[in-house]
């Protein structure tokens, strides 16, 4: 499928709200997306998809309670040579209801939203996405065992999309559609045009719809080699960081670290990062930061 033609994005959205109920008791002393996956705080695997992808102004979405908390971890971001900002969500109301969260960040321009529980591994394209994109929505899907669980995209045969559905019972197809977004500017008034479900939130498959009947939806399955992690149960979390333990042992790198990714894409400076790594504690991944480093 062609990537749509235009100026690019340089604004990403990380949703990390909600109430980690699945994940009690441990979300009873910090949000799901502070919690370790094998050894990072689960939110720096999104924000690290975003940095890949040449996303440099970031607004992290969060609880009341648990955004001074992604303040105290992230900061403003410029050790990574980017702008990170916060909002708040005052009640989990939806995936969509990031947009109106953060409608003044958006400013009408186009915006990828990330939903902080999902980490990404291997290709997925969203960097050449993001370079040229310029109007409608743009998603991914993912072949799973269980989309009943997920919102659902169903293509023709011509391999166009058909329709999309949110947990269905009955599922049309087993292409679920990952925690992965994109959309142009007018993503706040479709969002402000639909009407909260059944559950009572505003649906990110539902705003899908709206881009689907106007002509305007694309989406773009994953390649083979591409691992979708949704890490919001106890046993997807084990998963998640037994895969990225193996992953790390085996090739000696380190996935989602975001020094090693700014230096690469060039927000970051060599001697800005280290000047940053001499401040660090003394800990497994300093060494490896140290590593980078004398490779330049």
């Amino acid at each position: 499928m062609e990537t749509p033609q235009g100026a690019g994005i340089v604004k990403g959205i990380v949703l990390a709200g909600g109430s980690g109920s699945r994940l009690d008791p441990i979300t009873r002393v910090a949000s799901k997306q502070l919690q370790p996956v094998y050894d990072k705080p689960m939110i720096y695997y999104p924000l690290a998809t975003l940095l890949q992808a040449g996303i440099t102004e970031v607004m992290i979405i969060s609880t009341p309670h648990d955004l001074p908390k992604f303040r105290d971890l992230l900061g403003d971001g410029s050790q990574w040579g980017i702008g990170l900002s916060y909002a708040v969500q005052p009640e989990p109301k939806g995936i969509a209801q990031a947009f109106l969260v953060g409608e003044q960040f958006i400013g009408g321009e186009p915006v990828t939203l990330i939903l902080g529980d999902n980490i990404f591994y291997g290709r997925i394209g969203l960097e050449d996405v993001v370079a040229s994109f310029d109007s409608g929505a743009y998603v991914f899907g993912y072949p799973v065992r269980d989309p009943q669980r997920y919102g659902v995209v169903e293509f023709d045969r011509d391999g166009k999309v058909r329709s999309l559905e949110e947990k269905p019972t009955h599922p049309k197809s087993k292409f679920a559609v990952p925690g992965l977004y994109v959309y142009d500017g007018d993503v706040v008034n479709v969002t402000n045009s639909i009407e909260p479900s059944a559950r009572g939130e505003l649906e990110i498959t539902d705003v899908n719809k709206v881009y689907l009947d106007r002509g305007q939806l694309q989406v773009q399955l994953f390649d083979r080699g591409v691992a979708w992690l949704d890490s919001g149960t106890h046993d997807s979390l084990l998963e998640a960081a037994n895969f990225i333990a193996t992953v790390e042992r085996r090739q000696s790198i380190k996935i989602a670290c975001l020094e090693e990714i700014a230096l690469r894409q060039g927000y970051l400076s060599h001697s800005a990062l280290a000047a940053s790594v001499a401040q660090m504690p003394i800990s497994g991944y300093r060494t490896y930061l140290e590593g980078v480093l004398e490779e330049g």
